[in-house]
């Protein structure tokens, strides 16, 4: 029997690739692959499948959506939401494999990045928030990743978002907010366009 060695997919970055993996890490998020996978569906309709609020569901599809999991299209009133046809067609060994330029590429400052993103993130929660200024930039940033632009968002689904991430929500959106990755006006809240990710110079410590 002939092994066939699977080809890398150069086109993925190593950030996609765990971007991936972690947006299928909560169940509620398995189910609604499956769920879109057959037909199309809109968020009303796998709340009601679910039994889950249409707030929560429209966060894990916003989740998978950002993951290259799910396309949405927009149908009347409701936004249609997918699985890609070449997230099927990528194998679990396509995935995880990386060319040797890709593992070069892996600068100190992304291997600081992820040593911080794994440190105090655990299936998507944070462990504790980062007392450290360029170790909570870091998880701040991520957080932001599940926010969209030109999107206004009030005070109450902000606080949802945020509270999949840690329970103190308050001072995640305070930290958004004062970071300025995030506005907010009579408890709107809406992501900033074009901020860069954080410089990471200086103490690396963990």
């Amino acid at each position: 029997m002939s092994s066939h060695k699977p080809t890398p997919n150069s086109s993925i970055s190593l950030e996609q690739r765990s971007d991936f993996f972690k947006a299928l890490g909560q169940p509620s998020r398995v189910l609604i692959v499956n769920l879109c996978k057959p037909k199309s569906r809109h968020t009303e309709e796998l709340a009601s499948i679910l039994g889950i609020t249409p707030a929560t569901v429209s966060h894990h599809l916003k989740q998978l959506e950002a993951a290259g999991i799910l396309e949405s299209i927009k149908d009347g009133y409701y936004q249609n939401y997918s699985v890609k046809k070449a997230v099927l067609e990528q194998t679990l060994a396509t995935l995880v494999s990386l060319q040797e330029t890709q593992l070069e590429a892996n600068s100190e400052t992304d291997g600081f990045r992820l040593k911080v993103l794994n440190t105090f993130l655990k299936h998507g929660r944070l462990r504790a928030i980062p007392a450290q200024r360029k170790k909570r930039d870091i998880i701040l940033e991520k957080i932001l990743e599940s926010f969209e632009f030109d999107h206004d968002y009030p005070e109450r689904e902000v606080n949802l978002i945020l509270s999949e991430f840690h329970q103190d929500f308050f001072t995640l959106r305070r930290e958004l907010v004062g970071a300025g990755l995030m506005t907010r006006e009579r408890g709107i809240y809406s992501r900033i366009s074009g901020v860069t990710r954080v410089n990471l110079d200086g103490d690396r410590g963990l």
